[in-house]
């Protein structure tokens, strides 16, 4: 029964299949009510969460968008360039700072792009050049204070990186940021600052917090501690792979330590504790002087725990002499013993036999034999034997050598009648095989000419015909390639057996009112044709 808008009874029933017992009914009714998070829990749904494309693919597009309004427009190159080296596409970053610098070669942003760019090409003292030289010309240098101060930790100049990496953190949070700063304060020996500027990320339990930890722990010296940490807080397979170059870290200057832990980047064994002479520019000069005064001192301490003097029980120069002008003046019939030996013991049941006629010794006996005998025990004196005279005639060396002759060197070998002179033969070599010609890479290197991007691949056919119309004949006969950039898709043609034919299309092209630039594929990039 329903209550009708009349006040009136209305009655119903229901024909669709066995009923509901009432009281299941009114209990079944009472926890909807009393419960309506249920309810709602079926018609509720979850967002889904999609990672969001890196704010430098937005400023690509609209730098990309303004030169397609303006090939010309120099501010929109420098930010395409600026854009390409956040995204890491060095080669792009190349190109459109590169035509900006053919426009206007006294832009400082200029300078500072390509600054960027050599600092990703493990170049910091040439970074910190054309740094330098863009804030000579009057350039607001907050921007790049990130990158600048990494330059700075990678020259071994950690009290000017610290400064540029708070002027960069005053503009916005950036753990990115606030790590490299505790690393740079760690190297510098700074620990308690090390530590108060990483403690907000360690307690968020950011993993990369506590790698940087560990580097910074190893750095000064804790390496076991920093071990452990690694072992603790990191996946297994990355702190098994980061606790020998953990040890090692103490072993590097400060230059490659910063390189290690902010870039992951170790010098080879051969270049261990070297740092490059032309860092010595833009280094802390005086943190390098107290290194050098440390590593001084602490040569002199360990020199001063070398002993030094001669060892006990050991004689002079002076004595030693003494004792063998001693030993010289021995009495006839005793044989010259060594230094400080202990004369043998004579039997009394053996009489000693009567000492025969020695043979004169040479002046200067007694004293070889004291010199030789100075580390042994004595022995006892063998009676000397008189030698025959028929024995003490000697023969000369001419007398005793009369019958042996040689055959000249220069006569050739006689060789008997009707046997075969093998020195005339020459044995045959076996000659190794020549190794196998390497196979070429499946896509190797390559220069191209770029005339569009896109995230649509399929919409390159109308953009293809529409550059080729307007390019007036000079892409007829060419194949459209495509392949995948960042988030987006490049459309290319070629390739071109150099990069100077790829430089001129482009300047071709230009004529005909077509932007473009070139691009050069790296080895195992795969291009593919345009459907």
């Amino acid at each position: 029964m329903l209550g009708s808008a009349d006040g009136r009874i209305r009655r119903f029933s229901y024909t669709g299949g066995a009923r509901l017992p009432f009281h299941l009914a009114l209990s079944l009714g009472m926890a909807l009510l009393c419960c309506p998070a249920l309810v709602q829990a079926q018609s509720v749904s979850r967002p889904v969460v999609q990672p969001l494309p890196p704010a430098a693919s937005g400023e690509l597009s609209d730098a990309l968008k303004a030169l397609a309004r303006n090939s010309e427009d120099v501010d929109a190159l420098i930010a395409a360039g600026e854009a390409a080296i956040k995204l890491d596409d060095i080669d792009a970053a190349l190109g459109f700072l590169g035509r900006a610098q053919a426009i206007s070669s006294d832009n400082p942003r200029i300078n500072a792009g390509l600054a960027g760019i050599a600092l990703r090409q493990d170049n910091p003292v040439r970074a910190l050049q054309l740094y330098d030289e863009a804030e000579k010309a009057g350039l607001t240098m907050a921007p790049y204070a990130a990158d600048r101060a990494l330059a700075y930790d990678l020259v071994g100049n950690n009290a000017r990186a610290q400064q540029l990496y708070k002027v960069a953190l005053a503009s916005g949070e950036d753990p990115q940021l606030r790590r490299q700063l505790a690393m740079s304060q760690a190297i510098s020996g700074d620990k308690p600052a090390f530590e108060a500027t990483l403690l907000p990320l360690l307690q968020q339990q950011d993993l990369s917090a506590f790698r940087t930890r560990a580097f910074g722990l190893a750095v000064l010296g804790e390496t076991e501690e920093a071990v452990s940490i690694a072992e603790a807080m990191l996946p297994e397979k990355f702190s098994d792979r980061i606790a020998p170059y953990l040890r090692y870290m103490p072993r590097l200057t400060r230059a490659q330590q910063a390189a290690a832990a902010n870039l992951g980047k170790f010098p080879d064994a051969t270049k261990i504790g070297r740092d490059d002479p032309a860092m010595l520019a833009f280094g802390d000069t005086e943190k390098a002087a107290a290194d050098d005064a440390a590593s001084a001192s602490s040569v002199n301490m360990e020199e001063r725990l070398v002993p030094k003097g001669r060892q006990l029980g050991q004689k002079t120069s002076g004595e030693q002499a003494a004792a063998r002008r001693g030993a010289a003046k021995i009495a006839p019939g005793r044989t010259a013993m060594a230094e400080d030996s202990e004369l043998p013991a004579i039997s009394p049941a053996q009489p000693s036999p009567a000492a025969p006629e020695r043979p004169k010794e040479r002046p200067g006996a007694a004293l070889v034999k004291a010199d030789t005998g100075a580390s042994a025990e004595a022995a006892p004196a063998e009676p000397v034997r008189p030698v025959p005279e028929e024995q003490v005639k000697m023969q000369s060396l001419a007398d005793a050598f009369s019958d042996f002759t040689l055959s000249p060197r220069d006569s050739a070998p006689v060789v008997p009648s009707g046997a075969v002179d093998l020195s005339k033969f020459e044995a045959p070599r076996e000659k190794p095989a020549p190794p196998p010609k390497p196979k070429p890479p499946a896509h190797p290197s390559r220069n191209w000419v770029q005339v569009a991007t896109g995230k649509n691949v399929s919409a390159f056919r109308f953009d293809w015909k529409r550059i080729s119309r307007k390019a007036d004949g000079l892409l007829d006969g060419k194949t459209p390639y495509t392949v995948p950039w960042v988030e987006a898709n490049r459309l290319l043609f070629g390739p071109f057996p150099d990069l100077s034919d790829a430089q001129s299309m482009v300047k071709s092209l230009k004529e005909k009112g077509v932007d473009s630039f070139t691009f050069t594929s790296e080895e195992g990039e795969k291009i593919t044709p345009l459907d």
